[in-house]
């Protein structure tokens, strides 16, 4: 497929709401009693920010920035997931600054989300695709 410049909106909120429902079911599971062990809840976080991804990862450079904007922090952290055993390193062509960052990961860090982080994550990815590409 070739990168793209926008989304429709359809596209966006279907995306939007299939993540809710993930973090939903992994609350209500939390809720119910049930205590997910701190390995398991960074397995199925990291994995869901991979998800994240997948739904716009055709989105291109232009439009998105190279400043550690939400949409490349999660691309960063995707690589180091998928291509570098979990541990955050930068691209050149991203200008990453841990302290303006969503999440404040380090180049060195071994990415290990929680609920908490993945939330906050995807509603600044979300926000950030929605002023750029929709």
């Amino acid at each position: 497929m070739l990168g793209r410049r926008d989304y429709a909106p359809e596209e966006i909120a279907a995306a939007k709401s299939a993540v809710a429902a993930e973090l939903a079911v992994y609350l209500r599971l939390v809720t119910s009693g049930a205590v997910p062990s701190a390995d398991f809840e960074a397995l199925y976080f990291n994995n869901m920010v991979i998800v994240l991804d997948r739904y716009f990862v055709h989105r291109v450079r232009p439009v998105a920035g190279k400043d550690g904007n939400p949409l490349n922090e999660v691309e960063l952290i995707v690589d180091a997931l998928i291509g570098n055993g979990g541990v955050f390193r930068g691209i050149k062509v991203i200008k990453y600054v841990p302290e303006n960052s969503v999440l404040g990961i380090k180049v060195g860090d071994r990415i290990r989300l929680n609920a908490a982080d993945f939330d906050k994550l995807s509603q600044a990815f979300f926000a950030d695709l929605q002023s750029k590409f929709s």
